[in-house]
């Protein structure tokens, strides 16, 4: 059987440069003529598919982090928000007044919770990953993490899309995948059809002798 070179990819691309999966419409073209071969191909299908899905499979478990890190960034922005809200009431207010400190709660774990109190401060400490934690004047705090909040959004949003686009991709290749399959199970039978007629043929030519 004649082959010739199958391109598993087009040379689209979405934004974030994942490659699209060519829909096969006629799958005797695409192969190149009636005595193709289907094995290689079949191969370069599911070597696409196992690419495809290897990519879905991290760009999940990225969109997990990212629902999960962006509502600790706005309870994080919200609190450092209310310190420096609080800090521009207190200067508002008589030098001369005493200054009440913030009483508060914070989270140790999952169920259980203490009280502290808020001392006055112009500086909050930021937890930066990789066991880092650095001090911030409060606006550059805020700058910091609405920064950090809308990088973390924008990222997700872009992953959801490149979720959708693959999982598209995954559809139309395992669909071209089953078009090529059933294309060849047709050929094989129609040549076994065709084999078993010219049998019958000189059969009968035999029997006409």
């Amino acid at each position: 059987m004649s082959s010739k070179p199958i391109a598993v990819f087009t040379d689209e691309k979405n934004p974030r440069g994942i490659p699209k999966a060519p829909f096969i419409a006629d799958v005797e073209e695409y192969l190149g003529g009636p005595d193709a071969e289907v094995e290689a191909p079949l191969k370069a299908f599911q070597d696409a598919l196992a690419k495809y899905k290897y990519m879905d499979s991290n760009l999940g478990s990225r969109r997990a982090g990212l629902e999960e890190k962006i509502p600790d960034i706005k309870k994080t922005l919200s609190m450092v928000e209310f310190l420096h809200e609080h800090k521009d009431d207190l200067e508002d207010e008589d030098e001369d007044a005493p200054r009440k400190p913030i009483r508060t709660t914070f989270e140790l774990n999952d169920t259980l919770f203490a009280e502290a109190e808020l001392e006055d401060s112009d500086t909050v400490y930021l937890w930066l990953g990789a066991n880092v934690m650095l001090s911030y004047p409060l606006p550059a705090a805020i700058t910091l993490l609405t920064s950090k909040l809308s990088a973390a959004q924008h990222n997700l949003q872009n992953t959801i899309e490149d979720l959708e686009f693959l999982r598209e991709q995954i559809t139309v290749m395992e669909v071209n995948t089953a078009r090529v399959y059933n294309w060849d199970v047709k050929r094989r039978r129609e040549m076994r059809e065709r084999e078993a007629g010219k049998g019958k043929a000189v059969e009968g030519a035999k029997v006409a002798a």
